[in-house]
Order: structure tokens, then sequence, then C-alpha cells
């Protein structure tokens, strides 16, 4: 049976968001039921961002039929295949749900996390945060980097995270909200700026 905790009165907290969002992961699982990718769908592949399944089909490796998945992903001109068995192994999975950006939407309007550690360890964790490919941990760095948005006052290495983390969440909430990403970036920026 599912619990649901209530969120502290400061609002959701960032544990709850990703316990949410591997929730909804596993319920879009196929080995758990759910549909699996089709030729078409807009997914999500953790190291690259947004991307297209161009076709799914066999493919002769080595003496060996294996059922390859390719992706082909618009943004940096570039043509990935993997074995389908390995798929989710890999970190490739379908657009979030309106309740997952939902939830990282309330992670980026909550107070930012300020860290004391060298800066060098905290670029490291950001960019596994990004290359995760989860939208509620993008939103942390989205959240924690914001003062960026509009000032000078980070690094270049600072505002280069921010930037790539702005961009695979906006490509991802343009795609499933089948909207234009300057669109979304703007909306973003709005709420960024009012939190």
């Amino acid at each position: 049976m599912n619990t649901f905790k209530t969120p502290p009165k400061g609002g959701m907290t960032d544990e709850m968001a990703r316990a949410a969002a591997k929730n909804t992961a596993r319920q879009t699982d196929p080995e758990h039921g759910s549909d699996p990718f089709s030729e078409g769908d807009s997914i999500v592949y953790a190291a690259h961002g947004v991307g297209r399944v161009d076709k799914i089909g066999m493919v002769e490796v080595a003496d060996t039929m294996i059922e390859m998945i390719q992706i082909s992903f618009p943004g940096n001109q570039m043509t990935l295949r993997i074995p389908l068995a390995k798929a989710r192994k890999a970190g490739l999975r379908k657009i979030v749900t309106r309740d997952i950006v939902d939830k990282a939407m309330t992670v980026i309007k909550g107070k930012p996390h300020v860290s004391k550690g060298m800066w060098a360890r905290r670029a490291v964790a950001y960019q596994e945060k990004i290359n995760s490919g989860d939208l509620i941990q993008i939103a942390e760095v989205l959240r924690d980097l914001r003062r960026n948005v509009d000032s000078l006052d980070g690094s270049f290495s600072e505002r280069k995270l921010f930037e790539a983390a702005q961009e695979r969440f906006v490509a991802e909430v343009a795609v499933l909200e089948n909207t234009d990403p300057a669109t979304v970036l703007e909306n973003l920026t709005k709420t960024m700026k009012a939190a």
C-alpha cells in the first residue's frame, strides 16, 4: 500500500520530489506493464537530453541479431543506437508527466541551497545532476544557481552549468506541452525571478 507524505510547512523536500520522479519512472517502465518505446516517440536520454525515436528494428552485430533503438537528437545533430533491452539501464525514458513538471517547478521556487564546499566539487555534483536526466535534479541545479538569471555575479563555469540545466529543462517541458521552447524559457525565467 502506498503512503503519502505530507509536505513540510516549507513545501516539498528534494527527497520527496525525487521519490515521486522515481515512482513515475517505475510506472512507465515496460517491465511493469506499460508500453515500450515506439517509433516517433519523444524521449529523454540522460546524457544527451531530448531526442526522438527514429526506428526500432533488428540489426546484425557480430553474427547476432539484436533489437536496436535508433534515436536522433536534433539539438546537437547526433544519432545514437542502443540495444532495446539495455535502453532503460542506459538512461532512456519517456517524457515526464505534467505532475513531475509541477513538482520540479515547486523545487525551483524553493529556497536555494547554498553550500560552503569547494566550487570544483559542487560543479561536479551539479554536472552529475544535469546528466542524470532526472527533471527534479535538474530543477535543483536551476534553483541553486538561479541568481545567474540576470546577473554577472557567478563565474563562467557557474553560468555554463546554469545554462545547461536550463536548456535540458526547457527542451523537455516544451515537448510535453507541445509548445515553443522560447515560450517555456520565458515562463521559467519569470518563475525564477519571482522566487
